[in-house]
C-alpha cells in the first residue's frame, strides 16, 4: 500500500507558499519572477521524485512517469489569485507530488505511475485556461498573439519571453497514456466544513458567465452642475448593482451565485461627476437555462452598453465511477463524502474531456475531491486528506477508517 508523508506534503505546501507570500495568503500572479522561480522549484520536486519534467512553451510544468504500465495524471494551477489563498491550485499540485513519490517507492505499486501537471494561468491572469488548453490542442497561436495582462496589459507573448519560455515547445496530451485525470483541491466554500465531511466528490462543473457592463452618462463639476441637470453614471451603475441583488433571488435556484466584483469610475476623481462606470457581473449554476434566465432577467428594463467577457457552460461530471447515479445525483459508495457541484473551468473540464479510460470521453472525466478548512488548520487538513488520494476513503471522526485497496485504478474511479 503506497505510504503518504503527511508531515512532507506539508513542508512541500508551506515552501512552495513561500514563493510569493503575503500575510496568510499568496500573490503569485502567472508569469511574475515569483510564479517563474516556483515553477522552476516544481520541475526540480518532480526531478526528485523519479519524473521526467519539463516546463514547456507556455508555461506548464509536466512532470511523467518514464517506465509505468499504468499511469494517472494528477495535477492543478500553481498561480494564485491576487493576493489569494495558498492552498488553491498548489494543493492539487503537491498532491501529485506525493503521489508519486509514494508510488514510485512502493514495490505492489510495480507497472503503476503518476505524471503530474502544474498548468500556467488557469487563474486568467492574462487567458483563460492557457495552460490545460495548451495541453489539449486547445489554445491558437493566433490567439496568443493577441492576448494581454489583464491588469497592466501585457502582451502574452513579452511575458512568455520575460520568463524564459518563449521558444519552448508546447507540450501535448496522449491520451492513450492516462486511464485518467484527477484533481485534488481545497474546497472554497463551506458546505462540506460545516456538515463535518472531508472529501466531496464533483458531480457538475457549473457553468459560469461574465458580463461586462457599461453605463455612459455625462462628465461635468461636481460644485457647479445641479442635481436636477446630472447624468451620473456612477449613480446609475449602483442603483442597477441593486436592481441585479434585488431581482436574482427570484430566480435563483439552490446553487445559484453571483458577484459583482469589480466596479470603475471615470475619470474617478472627487469633484466631477462621473461620465462612464463598468462593473464586472458574474453568476454561476449547473442549469443553462436558469443561467439564460438570469441574462434576461439582469439585462431587462435597463439603459446601458453590455459586452459579454467570458462565458463557459455547465458539463456533467461522469458518473460511471466512484459511484452511483441516485435521482441525479452520483453518490460515493463510502460514507464521510459529499456531492456536488464544482467551480466552473480550470483545468479540469478541459484535461479530464480528453480522458476516458485511455479515450476521449464525451463528458469530463473528473473527479475532484475536495476539503475546507477556512482557519487552514493545515496538519489536520494535509495529514486527513492526501490519503484519500491514495485509494483510501476515511470515514468523519476515525483515523482508522475502513478503507479500499489502494489500487490505480480506484484512484480515479
Amino acid at each position: 500500500m503506497p505510504t503518504i508523508d503527511g508531515e512532507r506534503v506539508i513542508a512541500d505546501l508551506k515552501r512552495l507558499a513561500q514563493f510569493g507570500r503575503y500575510k496568510t495568503g499568496v500573490h503569485r500572479p502567472t508569469y511574475s519572477p515569483i510564479d517563474v522561480e516556483s515553477r522552476h522549484w516544481l520541475a526540480e520536486k518532480l526531478g526528485e521524485a523519479g519524473l521526467d519534467t519539463v516546463i514547456d512553451g507556455i508555461g506548464n510544468v509536466i512532470g511523467r512517469n518514464p517506465s509505468a504500465r499504468q499511469r494517472l495524471l494528477i495535477g492543478s494551477h500553481s498561480e494564485t489569485q491576487p493576493y489569494g489563498g495558498w492552498l488553491d491550485g498548489s494543493l492539487g499540485v503537491i498532491y501529485g507530488l506525493e503521489l508519486a513519490r509514494a508510488f514510485a517507492a512502493d514495490a505492489s505499486c510495480a507497472g503503476l505511475g503518476i505524471d503530474v501537471a502544474a498548468w500556467a494561468d488557469e487563474e486568467g491572469h492574462y487567458g483563460n485556461y492557457l495552460g490545460s488548453r495548451s495541453f489539449t490542442d486547445a489554445l491558437p497561436e493566433e490567439e496568443i498573439d493577441q492576448t494581454r495582462g489583464r491588469d497592466d496589459g501585457t502582451p502574452l507573448r513579452q511575458a512568455l519571453e520575460r520568463a524564459g519560455f518563449a521558444g519552448r515547445p508546447p507540450e501535448r496530451v496522449d491520451p492513450k497514456r492516462y486511464i485518467g485525470y484527477l484533481e485534488a483541491h481545497i474546497e472554497q466554500g463551506d458546505t462540506l466544513d460545516t456538515s463535518g465531511l472531508r472529501i466531496g466528490v464533483v458531480e457538475t462543473i457549473v457553468g459560469i458567465w461574465n458580463y461586462r457592463v457599461s453605463l455612459i452618462g455625462e462628465q461635468n463639476h461636481a460644485g457647479t452642475t445641479r442635481m436636477v441637470r446630472r447624468k451620473d453614471a456612477g449613480v446609475s451603475m449602483v442603483r442597477l448593482a441593486t436592481r441585479i441583488h434585488d431581482r436574482f433571488p427570484e430566480i435563483a435556484g439552490p446553487r445559484t451565485v453571483w458577484t459583482i466584483g469589480r466596479m470603475l469610475l471615470e475619470p474617478n476623481a472627487p469633484s466631477v461627476v462621473p461620465g462612464r462606470a463598468e462593473m464586472l457581473v458574474q453568476f454561476r449554476d449547473a442549469d443553462i437555462d436558469r443561467l439564460a434566465a438570469f441574462e434576461g432577467s439582469r439585462l431587462s428594463g435597463t439603459d446601458r452598453s453590455r459586452g459579454r467577457a467570458a462565458r463557459a457552460a455547465p458539463a456533467s461530471a461522469d458518473a460511471e465511477r466512484g459511484g452511483s447515479r441516485r435521482g441525479g445525483a452520483v453518490v460515493p459508495d463510502a460514507g464521510g463524502d459529499d456531492v456536488h457541484p464544482e467551480p466552473p473551468g480550470h483545468q479540469s473540464s478541459l484535461v479530464g474531456g480528453q480522458q476516458g479510460r485511455g479515450h476521449r470521453a464525451r463528458r469530463p472525466g473528473v473527479r475532484r475531491c475536495r476539503r475546507e478548512d477556512p482557519a487552514f488548520r493545515e496538519v489536520r487538513f494535509c495529514q486527513h486528506g492526501c490519503p484519500v488520494r491514495a485509494g483510501g476513503r476515511q470515514r468523519p471522526g476515525r483515523r482508522g477508517g475502513s478503507r479500499r485497496p489502494p489500487r490505480l485504478d480506484s484512484a480515479c474511479e
